[in-house]
């Protein structure tokens, strides 16, 4: 009898969904090692901490072109070498929605990564330089849950 209701709380345990917990943080708590000309986005930011993984995102929006694209070059100053631009189409809805520009993440000791939330006004392909050696994904056409 002990047996079965080990097993059945062990089964119970193991298809429970994973809770994560996340901290939020109302404007960009990005390490103050960062391109100064980035300080003045701070306060129209967000850094999110956590899920099980214990990720971290720094979320910048923008809603104007201009300031986007002056961004942009220092933006590419905090990606690690060799990760990926991974492009996203507007609206993107992971861990609340973003309209146009970017979220910078990455695991506890790893790289760098950039999501670049494209509208196609603010954030304008055709308008910014994408580094040549630097892998792009382009997820904008893809039909999934964290678009």
């Amino acid at each position: 009898m002990k047996t079965k209701i080990a097993v059945a709380l062990i089964l119970s345990l193991i298809s429970m969904p994973a809770i994560a917990d996340w901290m939020l943080s109302r404007q960009g708590e990005w390490p103050k090692d960062w391109p100064a000309e980035l300080e003045p986005l701070r306060k129209q930011s967000r850094t999110l901490v956590g899920s099980l993984a214990d990720l971290t995102f720094h979320e910048i929006p923008f809603s104007k072109r201009e300031e986007f694209e002056a961004a942009w070059p220092h933006i590419l100053k905090v990606r690690s070498k060799d990760s990926p631009i991974t492009l996203f189409r507007s609206p993107h809805k992971y861990l609340g929605t973003i309209k146009a520009g970017v979220r910078i993440w990455h695991p506890p000791h790893e790289t760098r990564n950039i999501w670049l939330v494209v509208d196609g006004e603010i954030v304008d392909l055709n308008r910014i330089a994408l580094p040549a050696d630097t892998k792009i994904i382009d997820r904008r056409f893809e039909d999934t849950d964290s678009n």
